[in-house]
């Protein structure tokens, strides 16, 4: 997962909310060391992508799911799309009691960014418990997310609990680079992993506020990653001869000016509608008021200037593109031959690609630059807000952590859920792990989670998939 996003929310009123130890949960003492040593286990295994120890991690929880008493013929570890990548797919089997119902995927990722011994102060791939922490690489992005499900799946197994519809685990070995293994599932293995729904433990999450609950996020959306490269070209020549009018370095800066300057039309969707809607009931004020504003049809444009002004709103708001890199010349002495730009740009669900692409060439004003994509833009639709999967999570949340509001949420960064959104599986980012909006540690130095919300979040998701999965639930 890219940085989380969830956790750049804006500061709430939480005078009347919980402290962070408030949540109660069932856990045993050995349902924590359980989670706490598969925890462990995974964290050691150095899971970066250059060192193709995904497939090590697939089997090391296959032989937890094993050991458990899980058949072997529903404990599968693929080995693809190529050697390094390895996957694994579990199946807990329902009933099929009262129609049994299409199974339910859930979720997480093995890999992990790099991290440098020399940049951290300590070992970022020995598991350490200290001052109320987890520390090392993955500890929030996602080992503990891969460590909660298997837990969770050994729990409800030991507990006899018997679903009404099957729950599909699946640890995918290739997040943070290509998404290759998430892609190749659905390609090559839709017959192990196709599912009414799924919940991914990678996206969503809580926010804590100077060790307060501010904020339950459900992941629906996710803006689509697309990157072009803008390029112009001459052919050059000595330094002491300028031309600045065929310049592509000169050519260029317009160009930049006019792409700062620009903003996309604001376009909502149903659930950037809902976090504003429920935003704005949640604070006071101006902003309050801006957040209305936006509702409004056609939006109110002093609403949308203030927002806008806010990169976490705005990228809410619209389609974003912003120049990230350049490149220009050869030589110090010789008039450049070509000048590029890399813009990313992150754009709305529903959104085409192309009028993106016509959009940069329009502001570019010059048939003599060339734009092209750096990469192929994947769509990923929103996933519904059903009262069949937000009422659950809903009442879970009131359950668990009293007073917290639940809040949908698109998402600026990109995940994994685009390729299921993509294959017609709706998905839904439920972290359940809370983290200080002011502290977000995934991909940096001295990654930790605390000790509280590790275990609070596995106890969320064994009732989460009690829920979703029992007999009693009613869709």
């Amino acid at each position: 997962m890219k940085p989380t996003t969830v956790l750049c929310w804006i500061a709430l009123t939480t005078s009347a909310l919980p402290r962070a130890g408030a949540a109660q949960s069932g856990l045993g003492s050995g349902e924590r060391q359980l989670a706490r040593d598969i925890f462990r286990e995974l964290i050691e295994i150095n899971t970066t992508d250059s060192l193709g120890n995904t497939p090590r991690a697939a089997r090391a929880m296959a032989q937890r799911l094993l050991a458990a008493g899980f058949p072997a013929a529903d404990v599968r570890v693929l080995i693809g799309p190529d050697a390094t990548h390895g996957n694994l797919v579990a199946r807990y089997r329902g009933t099929g009691a009262g129609g049994g119902g299409r199974p339910i995927i859930v979720f997480a990722h093995l890999d992990v960014v790099p991290a440098r011994r020399a940049d951290w102060s300590v070992d970022p791939f020995t598991f350490l418990e200290k001052d109320g922490y987890f520390y090392g690489r993955g500890t929030t992005d996602n080992k503990a997310g891969a460590a909660m499900l298997v837990a969770d799946f050994i729990r409800l197994k030991r507990a006899g609990f018997k679903p009404r519809r099957d729950l599909v685990l699946i640890l995918e070995g290739d997040e943070e680079t290509a998404g290759s293994c998430i892609a190749w599932l659905v390609a090559k293995h839709r017959d192990l992993i196709d599912a009414e729904f799924a919940l991914n433990t990678d996206a969503g999450g809580g926010v804590l506020r100077d060790g307060r609950r501010v904020m339950f996020v459900v992941q629906a959306s996710e803006k689509v990653y697309a990157t072009y490269v803008l390029e112009a070209t001459d052919k050059g020549g000595h330094s002491s001869l300028p031309r600045p009018a065929d310049n592509p370095v000169y050519r260029l800066a317009p160009v930049l000016e006019r792409l700062a300057q620009y903003q996309f039309p604001v376009k909502l969707n149903e659930v950037s509608r809902a976090f504003f809607e429920r935003s704005a009931a949640l604070e006071s004020g101006s902003l309050a008021d801006d957040m209305r504003g936006i509702l409004q049809d056609p939006p109110d444009s002093t609403a949308v200037a203030h927002l806008s002004a806010v990169p976490f709103y705005n990228s809410k708001l619209r389609t974003t593109c912003v120049a990230t890199m350049m490149q220009a010349g050869h030589a110090e002495n010789a008039l450049p031959q070509s000048a590029r730009v890399t813009i990313n740009c992150r754009i709305l669900p529903g959104e085409p690609a192309s009028e993106v692409a016509a959009t940069l060439r329009r502001l570019a004003a010059d048939d003599r630059m060339t734009l092209r994509e750096s990469n192929t833009p994947i769509p990923s639709p929103p996933s519904p807000l059903t009262p069949a999967i937000m009422g659950p999570i809903e009442q879970l949340a009131a359950d668990q952590f009293p007073n917290v509001p639940v809040v949908p949420v698109m998402e600026a960064g990109a995940t994994d859920g685009l390729f299921l959104r993509n294959a017609g599986i709706p998905t839904y980012g439920v972290s359940a792990v809370f983290e200080e909006q002011n502290d977000v540690r995934a991909h940096g130095r001295d990654e930790r989670l605390s000790v509280q919300s590790f275990y609070d979040a596995l106890e969320f998701w064994y009732r989460m998939m009690r829920a979703f999965a029992s007999e009693q639930l009613t869709r």
